[in-house]
């Protein structure tokens, strides 16, 4: 009886990860097939995200210490490392699977905790149990956005973004923390911190939501008319005037832009079907 020739068994070993260790280790596939092991992590990108991590991390800290200007400034610093880190590790070949994940994590501290913990210390936490349950929804939103967008990496259009993106809902939180904070509003009073929370719930649910928003990742090759430069000229203008109230508007504008747009295309649809 002829033996059936069986495909060789590779044993791990064990003493690879035996005591204390700090190596990462990664499966990359080849253009030919072949799966490798690789040892370290690459050093530009994620110290990157480690700068991104730090300023989320610090801006806890600074909401715990009632400085909720630099807290709000922290995350924004956070999101400009954020746009950096994707971009380095495209420019200089150095994507990996750790480095996406670590990405994620760093996201939800920067953009899921942070946010909540500052706009809970600043205004939610005279409502009682309703402030941290606004403050909750949207650090579990923000979780659900970052989970979805892992899963749908390579399967959605690039150009848009499937729901708010947790920089720009965290924008939307900070900048009215900071606009709150720059024009001395009294954001203890009943009303203001019931409406502070529904803004919090409303962004909430926009990055749950299967609205689209423009991710502006091929902006930076898209040609425009002439004309165009003249209203952004005016809209950095009034954004300087007075930045803290110019970024709001310009936030959420743009998170608005994503219901407007649903509508616009029902609306659209029923009269062409008509």
């Amino acid at each position: 009886m002829q033996e059936r020739d069986s495909e060789p068994v590779v044993l791990e070993d064990v003493d690879d990860h035996a005591g204390l260790t700090f190596e990462v280790e990664e499966e990359d596939r080849e253009e030919s097939g072949k799966t490798v092991r690789n040892k370290g992590i690459y050093l530009l990108p994620n110290l990157i995200t480690t700068a991104a991590l730090f300023s989320g991390f610090y801006a806890i800290i600074a909401a715990m210490k009632g400085i909720y200007d630099k807290a709000a400034l922290a995350v924004f610093v956070a999101a400009l490392f954020d746009g950096m880190d994707g971009r380095v590790a495209r420019m200089t070949n150095t994507q990996s699977a750790f480095g996406a994940e670590y990405d994620s994590l760093s996201d939800m501290v920067s953009f899921g905790v942070a946010p909540a913990l500052i706009v809970y210390s600043f205004s939610l936490q005279s409502l009682g149990k309703l402030g941290w349950m606004a403050s909750f929804v949207y650090t579990a939103a923000a979780a659900f956005r970052l989970a979805r967008f892992n899963v749908q990496i390579g399967q959605v259009d690039k150009r848009y973004f499937i729901g708010l993106s947790s920089p720009l809902a965290a924008s939307v939180i900070c900048s009215l923390v900071w606009a709150g904070v720059d024009n001395g509003v009294n954001v203890h009073v009943p009303w203001v911190a019931v409406a502070i929370a529904l803004l919090t719930v409303l962004t909430a649910f926009f990055m749950i939501s299967n609205f689209r928003y423009y991710s502006f990742k091929e902006f930076d090759r898209s040609r425009v008319p002439f004309a165009m430069m003249l209203p952004a000229v005016f809209v950095i203008c009034a954004v300087a005037s007075d930045l803290p109230i110019g970024i709001l508007a310009v936030t959420i504008v743009y998170a608005l832009s994503g219901p407007v747009a649903a509508l616009w295309g029902r609306n659209r649809r029923k009269q062409v079907a008509t």
